[in-house]
């Protein structure tokens, strides 16, 4: 669990350390989220150029990099069917790039088995709001900055080594 948006970026940027080209990682997760903000720590660890900042509606950004592989930041949320996701020409990059895909979900498995899932979870309304009785709810609280990731691997390369060493990177960023 991450208390605050440097906390999300700071597992992103503890993902960056083990990222090669051809990693494919999907973000799922509710708008506002922290998707971007996630990926904000990737590309920061990473070493690339430029301000990451949200695909919504140029669809995908290439980051350079000049000490490693392209960062390639899409947004699938538009994506209808397999004829939009061919206009986006991932799969020509893929092999070389680390392939970060909000929204993807039911839409962009197909590009790679090997993927590493990412879902972003936040408290709603309520849930994050503190209400008694009839109190009216104060709006500031009903996003307490809070985030749980959860990581699911759907391939042999994100096998439970790579997960333990995700886990100490995390812990290395706690201590920074």
């Amino acid at each position: 669990m991450t208390a605050d948006a440097d906390e999300t970026r700071a597992i992103g940027q503890a993902l960056a350390k083990l990222v090669r080209p051809g990693d494919l990682i999907m973000l799922s997760g509710d708008l506002g989220a922290g998707k971007t903000t996630f990926t904000q720590g990737l590309g920061e660890g990473m070493g690339v150029r430029g301000r990451v900042s949200s695909p919504t509606f140029i669809i995908a950004r290439e980051h350079p990099n000049p000490n490693g592989p392209v960062l390639i930041h899409a947004d699938a949320y538009r994506i209808t069917d397999l004829d939009d996701l061919e206009t986006l020409d991932l799969d020509s990059t893929l092999s070389e790039a680390v392939t970060v895909i909000e929204w993807g979900e039911g839409k962009t498995e197909g590009l790679s088995p090997d993927r590493l899932e990412v879902q972003v979870v936040r408290a709603h309304g309520t849930d994050a709001a503190q209400t008694t009785g009839a109190e009216p709810i104060n709006v500031e609280l009903m996003d307490d900055g809070k985030r749980t990731l959860v990581f699911t691997p759907c391939s042999d390369r994100w096998d439970e080594g790579e997960l333990r060493a995700l886990a100490e990177a995390i812990a290395e960023e706690d201590k920074a």
